[in-house]
């Protein structure tokens, strides 16, 4: 009959009497306290592997770190393991490699993989930009976290900095980037489940931010300001072009000479370069088309009307206009997506179909057949219009030069 061993007790762990020779204090079923010659006492379980059949040890850690309570909850561990066929030491190994491979797999490694899927769906420069705010308002806090430890707080607590300074568009985009981000986590196995699914709804609501704009009987006072304007000359036909096409600032400072049919007297705006992602066709008046002969022998041979200063491999910087009109004495009173504005309602003053006006502005519509047809229709009605406003800007440049009409004196 085997010899019963009675179980330890702290006192009898705290009493343990150092010896020349390391020896073990049982506590029964493969639990042992080791004590060193040194004084250093630390826990072992010992067991036959399930395969070899051979004893082996398996270290639990030091005492006292490891109290007597702690080394008999290990022991249970290790026990059910045995019960399963299951070698304890192979399975911690493991664990501790599946450990370092997590801690290893950070948000950002995670990242780094995933851009570079995208990189072969969008556009450079979309790449590029997404992976700048990854580097500006996500890395910082969560870069170096493993992916599996990633939580819906921590997310949150990034989207929070932005919308404490009001960014709450670029919130948004954040948030779906690294909700993007944690679902190509799932897919690739490296968690189970998206923890950052839906934080986007703790993003508040924009507030309604109307761009500073003239009143329509401003607008004299505007020509007047443009005429005299130390400026570029370039920068001065940008804001006349985007006055009379009624564009916005950046489909505007990008206008290239292919988009121009001059025959038939449009310029077709491809959906890439459009808000709403259709594209958009603006019916040419006489004024405008002066606008583009005045800039032909300064940027003819270049691919972009109005080409950067700087790179003029590049357009026009889509801001020039708005530095230009605070220069001339608007500001916090026009910026240059305000004369889009001015155009709507000085044309809805003068009694223009309303639908027609907004398809001139390149506005969505909802429905979509009805979006269809009046992209269709309105084309001649928009001809009227256009030629209407560009004739009315000439007006009210009256006494001062204007750059659409100096070509035709």
């Amino acid at each position: 009959m085997p010899r019963k061993i009675a179980p330890l007790s702290p006192t009898h762990i705290a009493k343990a009497a150092i010896k020349d020779k390391e020896y073990n204090l049982s506590d029964g079923n493969g639990l042992m306290l080791r004590v060193k010659p040194n004084g250093t006492k630390s826990w072992i379980f010992n067991y036959y592997r399930p395969i070899t059949k051979k004893r082996s040890n398996i270290g639990i850690g030091r005492y006292p770190k490891i109290g007597l309570d702690k080394a008999r909850k290990k022991r249970s561990e290790f026990l059910e393991l045995l019960a399963q066929g299951i070698d304890p030491k192979e399975y911690r190994d493991s664990q501790e490699q599946l450990d370092k491979q997590a801690a290893a797999n950070t948000f950002q490694v995670v990242a780094t993989r995933w851009i570079e899927i995208q990189k072969s769906r969008v556009k450079e420069k979309t790449a590029s930009d997404t992976w700048l705010s990854l580097e500006r308002h996500v890395f910082p806090k969560l870069g170096s976290i493993p992916i599996h430890l990633i939580t819906a707080p921590k997310g949150i607590a990034v989207l929070n900095t932005l919308i404490t300074h009001n960014h709450y568009e670029m919130a948004r985009k954040v948030a779906r980037r690294m909700n993007k981000i944690m679902t190509y986590a799932v897919n690739e196995g490296s968690i189970t489940a998206n923890p950052l699914h839906g934080i986007k709804e703790v993003i508040p609501a924009s507030p309604v931010r109307r761009m500073p704009t003239i009143a329509p009987n401003e607008l004299p006072e505007l020509m007047r300001a443009l005429s005299i304007a130390n400026i570029h000359v370039g920068t001065r036909c940008l804001i006349e072009w985007q006055l009379h096409t009624m564009v916005r600032p950046g489909e505007a400072a990008g206008t290239k000479w292919s988009e121009i049919d001059f025959e038939k007297a449009l310029w077709r705006i491809p959906e890439a370069r459009m808000k709403m992602k259709k594209e958009h066709i603006v019916p040419l008046s006489e004024q405008a088309l002066s606008l583009l002969s005045f800039m032909r022998p300064i940027s003819g041979m270049r691919e972009y009307v109005f080409p950067s200063r700087k790179n003029p491999r590049h357009p026009a910087n889509k801001e020039s206009a708005n530095m230009a009109l605070k220069r001339m004495g608007f500001h916090g009173r026009l910026v240059a997506h305000g004369m889009r504005a001015l155009a709507s309602t000085t044309l809805n003053e003068q009694g223009f179909d309303k639908d027609v006006i907004e398809a001139a502005l390149a506005h969505g519509d909802r429905d979509e057949v009805r979006a269809a047809y009046n992209r269709a229709t309105y084309l001649e009605q928009r001809r009227t219009i256009m030629d209407w406003w560009s004739a009315h800007i000439v007006k009210a440049s009256a006494g001062n030069s204007s750059l659409s009409s100096s070509l035709g004196d």
